[in-house]
């Protein structure tokens, strides 16, 4: 079922003929003289064709042109969410070098300068000694408990590498729906600025049939409160689209400019079992907890090492110098005592637990516990993707369905809207049945466009709970893409103690204003090392 969601074809554009303009030619007024019976005075028109729609007000500075690939580059590369998850799987990583490190060899050196103040012996004085040392011990058995903390650290990287799979496809499908609800509230807000037009002149022409006798203030009143409506509408719609390119500016990072049609979602199952079958193979959060779960199982392991016996291999060697005084501390004469000394010695150490207050029982039951916790979730997590599953997928096809109606409703709305105008004309409908009928257009245009912005949102949410909606997915064209294995790499055998790795820094796009009193730091421009 993978598919590449960037195809090279292009989705039907949100804002078509039906969508970017309020109207069509069709709609405009049918002309028709006055009956000469009732009126000897030319009637004015009652509703001429609109005026094609201007650009919007940007709610926010517009971006530069993008297309749902840049921004979901630009957001693969720079999102502060993804970039956070990164540095957790980092962390996660050391786990395994700090669990290897309890296998590796020991060693230490000390020092010591001591002096002599008092002594109750009365065949010496007070002396003075200086002692190096050094030890080295390496652990030989554990019980197995350095074995299975590794395991379990190991078993956790790849709990974190799910965790970073499922983030990527969480944050693409925010990106993908504030991309896709920009696009909807531009097309709404256009639609409600060519309402606002058309009925505007429909009042004026209300007003000047009025004042030749042909309308009465009935007529009028409901022409002026359906364009205070519309321009309530409009304001709605407009302070959505703020929020919508606020969001996306969040998302993605930079304020949404041109934005060009989306490109076809690749080929969704046919069934909702199809889809469930690809999730539970496929989803990262499924894979993340599975991998937990295998991780406590051998956190228990080294809980029961506890009860074992350790033995290690230990070397140390001792060098002292009493720096002259070790005659005269003992009371003897000077060349009788020599004034150094230096031992070494090599030998097993060997440590047999017997009794421990009963501490190692308690960790065993309670890792058992977290192991139970774990299992549990599994399972909660195994139902949480099949109820996600089927609902993308109910709502994926309730949205396809919603635009087949919508598409007929906005074809329907526009032939009566002509016909009701029309017979406006000829006296057989009234104000209040035009603009009725107006209103009922631009609802059907509005579904249509929030239908199809559902769709598309619908099938990517889709996509990611199927675990395909990550980048390896995606056929991005932004360069190489994250491996988490450099790092593990190169740090998770590391045995230096000095190897800090490469300095930290924030990587993800700023959206505050150049000086704001943001306590947060700027980034660097230069991109980070994986």
């Amino acid at each position: 079922m993978r598919g590449h969601l960037l195809a090279a074809v292009a989705m039907v554009a949100m804002s078509g003929t039906a969508l970017g303009q309020a109207r069509s030619p069709h709609h405009r007024a049918v002309r028709h003289p006055a009956p000469a019976a009732t009126v000897t005075t030319p009637r004015a028109v009652v509703t001429p064709a609109p005026a094609p729609s201007t650009p919007i007000e940007p709610a926010v500075p517009l971006g530069p042109p993008q297309s749902l690939r840049d921004a979901l580059v630009r957001t693969y590369a720079s999102n502060p969410t993804l970039m956070a998850q990164r540095q957790a799987l980092r962390a996660t990583d050391e786990g395994v070098d700090i669990a290897r490190a309890a296998g590796r060899p020991q060693a230490s050196a000390s020092a010591g300068l001591n002096q002599d103040v008092l002594t109750s012996s009365s065949l010496g004085g007070n002396g003075r000694n200086l002692s190096v040392g050094a030890n080295l011990s390496l652990p030989l058995f554990t019980g197995g408990r350095v074995r299975n903390s590794i395991r379990a650290a190991d078993t956790r990287v790849e709990a974190g590498r799910a965790d970073l799979r499922a983030t990527e496809g969480d944050v693409f499908t925010d990106a993908v729906s504030a991309y896709m609800d920009v696009i909807r509230d531009r097309s709404i807000v256009q639609l409600n600025q060519s309402q606002v037009r058309v009925l505007e002149t429909n009042l004026q022409a209300t007003r000047d049939r009025f004042e030749v006798g042909d309308l009465t203030r009935t007529d009028v009143a409901q022409s002026d409160a359906r364009l205070a409506l519309a321009r309530s509408s409009l304001a709605t719609a407009e302070g959505r689209l703020r929020g919508s390119e606020e969001n996306y500016r969040r998302v993605i990072g930079i304020n949404p400019g041109d934005l060009a049609p989306p490109p076809p979602l690749p080929t969704l199952p046919a069934t909702a079992d199809q889809a469930e079958d690809v999730a539970l193979g496929n989803n990262a959060d499924l894979a993340s907890i599975a991998a937990q779960a295998r991780a406590a199982g051998y956190d228990v392991n080294v809980a029961r090492a506890a009860r074992l016996p350790s033995v290690s291999a230990v070397s140390s060697t001792r060098y002292t110098n009493a720096l002259g005084t070790a005659n005269s501390a003992a009371g003897l004469p000077d060349g009788t005592l020599p004034n150094s000394s230096t031992s070494t010695g090599i030998g097993l150490s060997l440590n047999l637990p017997l009794y421990q207050g009963g501490l190692v029982g308690a960790r065993v039951r309670q890792a058992q516990a977290i192991r139970g916790q774990l299992l549990e979730q599994s399972v909660a997590q195994e139902r949480l993707v099949i109820s996600n599953t089927r609902a993308a997928f109910a709502s994926y096809q309730a949205a396809n369905d919603a635009i087949q109606s919508n598409t007929i409703a906005v074809a329907a709305n526009e032939l009566a809207l002509e016909g009701v105008r029309a017979e406006q004309t000829v006296g057989t409908r009234n104000i209040l049945d035009v603009l009725n009928a107006e209103q009922e257009l631009l609802n059907s245009q509005v579904a249509l466009v929030t239908a199809r912005r559902d769709a598309y949102v619908a099938g990517f949410q889709l996509l990611n709970v199927m675990g395909q909606a990550e980048a390896r997915d995606l056929n991005l064209d932004g360069g190489p893409l994250y491996d988490p294995r450099i790092n593990y790499n190169r740090d998770s055998r590391s045995w230096s103690d000095w190897y800090d790795g490469p300095p930290i820094h924030p990587v993800s796009t700023r959206t505050a204003p150049p000086g704001s009193r943001s306590p947060v730091t700027e980034p660097p421009v230069t991109a980070p090392r994986q």
